[in-house]
């Protein structure tokens, strides 16, 4: 990824370590699951912070977004809309994911988040 699209400005880096220590039981439970290569070696970061948007994970190798959708997304779906075109237009896959359809499906979103990374990566399976 080009180095332009990530926000090194001190507001986004401050904000994105607020989020991080903020962070609710959804992505909390995901992060559990990515940290540290845990998914077949590929490397996430949560919230971080490209453009003018923090994102609540992201697959440096993969390109690819995961947005956990809970409750602060209602009646956002104008703004969400806006930033997912933004984001595929950097060449970033955006997987999103309802709060409610995470709650049971955890291991069915990290076999697609898996297959995701496999297939932008040309990664083979492990």
């Amino acid at each position: 990824m080009p180095q332009e699209r990530r926000n090194r400005s001190s507001l986004y880096k401050d904000r994105a370590r607020e989020l991080r220590a903020e962070q609710n039981l959804h992505e909390a439970t995901l992060w559990q699951r990515l940290r540290n290569g845990k998914l077949k070696g590929f490397k996430f970061r949560r919230q971080h912070p490209i453009g003018s948007y923090i994102l609540d994970f992201y697959c440096a190798q993969a390109t690819l977004v995961i947005e956990l959708d809970g409750i602060t997304h209602r009646g956002r779906e104008e703004y969400d809309s806006k930033r997912q075109v933004w984001l595929e237009s950097q060449g970033l896959l955006v997987i999103r994911c309802p709060n409610h359809e995470f709650l049971n499906g955890l291991d069915s979103l990290l076999e697609l988040i898996w297959q995701h990374c496999r297939e932008r990566t040309g990664k083979s399976a492990d």
